[in-house]
């Protein structure tokens, strides 16, 4: 099984056809897809220009994608980094729960693949670690909106947190005061 650098590459391959170069982004969001698989290849398609279903893809425009999925993949790991280094300390204290770890696939995730975030993927990952590593806030740490929506518990699925109405995203609940 490809890793995603391996992917990454076969993207960037320019002896490999469109729709190889196309289906190994596609597989690079099996690593990696901030708000999911479908909302997140969706982000990239409208940013880039893509059609969805285009097999034959610009090259051009399947490598632009994937520079941003890698400029946001490189400031999830760097997150993750910070957050291992930070939980090795707590333990050595002797804080043996943390208040939150991340326990999903996706970081950001989207209650709708439709309703994302505006903006570079990168950006929008910089905006929640910052949200995530100061102080809980009574808004949506990506776009700052302050309606938030709890769905009911049915809608929910296997993440917890309201649903921001200006972006889309299910807010963390560490990013969250007890008053929101």
């Amino acid at each position: 099984m490809a890793g995603f650098h391996s992917l990454a590459c076969q993207v960037r391959d320019a002896g490999n056809d469109r729709a190889l170069r196309r289906h190994s982004l596609r597989r690079c969001l099996e690593r990696f897809a901030p708000y999911g698989h479908r909302a997140t290849w969706w982000h990239l398609c409208d940013r880039h220009g893509i059609a969805p279903e285009d097999r034959g893809a610009d090259p051009l425009r399947l490598v632009a994608a994937l520079e941003e999925l890698e400029d946001a993949r490189a400031v999830w790991l760097e997150y993750e980094r910070h957050f291992a280094e930070r939980r090795r300390r707590e333990k050595h204290d002797g804080l043996r729960r943390p208040e939150w770890a991340w326990a999903g696939e996706a970081v950001v995730r989207c209650a709708d693949p439709d309703v994302r975030p505006e903006g570079a993927l990168g950006e929008v990952l910089r905006r929640l670690v910052k949200a995530l590593e100061s102080e809980p806030g009574t808004g949506c740490p990506v776009c700052g909106d302050q309606e938030l929506r709890w769905p009911a518990p049915a809608e929910r699925g296997h993440w917890d947190g309201p649903v921001c109405a200006g972006c889309g995203i299910v807010v963390p609940r560490p990013a969250l005061s007890e008053s929101a």
